[in-house]
């Protein structure tokens, strides 16, 4: 089977959904896949950024990790999404991004590409599962698959249980309450295999 290419791609304004991404790269990477970490742009206004001391100093230490482009979208055979809850729904800057695929959509770009989903908030029903699920509602309309975990790993009777897509809550220290990095490297090393097999006509 050839390799597959994974985009790791996520928004974090004070690192939880950084940390995230990057334990989606290491599952993805020991299915043997190609991985790509990239964020997308930050669109909040400079003061904003500036009144939280742990935005300011993320964004400072991220500064190496390349924005998101549709040329990534096209070179992924697997995209993994890693969001903070706004309300419920994927963050401004998150939907900006996803509102620039529009034309690869109409060039049925990026149909069959493979998906999944994680997301994070500050407390254990802060509206992760809705998150996910309104990020899925626009990889329907791209006509991509979208691959769940599940139950499909014991990892997820230890890390909370969303079958939708990992989910983490963030305490007032800044720190994941859930135990969480095996399930998020099955999530990435089973979208990688899924999408391995819709590439090579399994």
């Amino acid at each position: 089977m050839s390799n597959v290419n994974v985009a790791v791609i996520y928004y974090s304004s004070t690192g939880t959904n950084y940390q995230l991404a990057k334990w989606a790269e290491e599952g993805a990477k020991s299915f043997g896949a190609e991985v790509k970490v990239l964020k997308v742009k930050e669109l909040a206004p400079k003061e904003a950024i500036e009144s939280n001391p742990a935005w300011k100093t993320h964004l400072e230490e991220t500064a190496n990790v390349p924005e998101a482009s549709l040329a990534d979208l096209e070179w992924a055979d697997a995209i993994i999404f890693s969001v903070p809850t706004r309300f419920g729904n994927v963050p401004s800057q998150m939907k900006q991004y996803l509102d620039t695929t529009g034309g690869l959509w109409f060039q049925g770009k990026l149909a069959n590409k493979v998906v999944s989903a994680m997301a994070s908030a500050s407390n254990p029903h802060g509206g992760q599962e809705q998150t996910i699920l309104s990020l899925y509602a626009t990889m329907y309309h791209w006509g991509a698959i979208v691959a769940a975990p599940g139950y499909t790993d014991q990892s997820a009777f230890t890390s909370g249980g969303n079958p939708y897509g990992n989910s983490v809550t963030v305490g007032q220290d800044g720190r994941i309450q859930e135990d969480v990095v095996e399930a998020v490297k099955h999530q990435a090393r089973r979208t990688a295999m899924i999408a391995a097999a819709v590439k090579n006509g399994l």
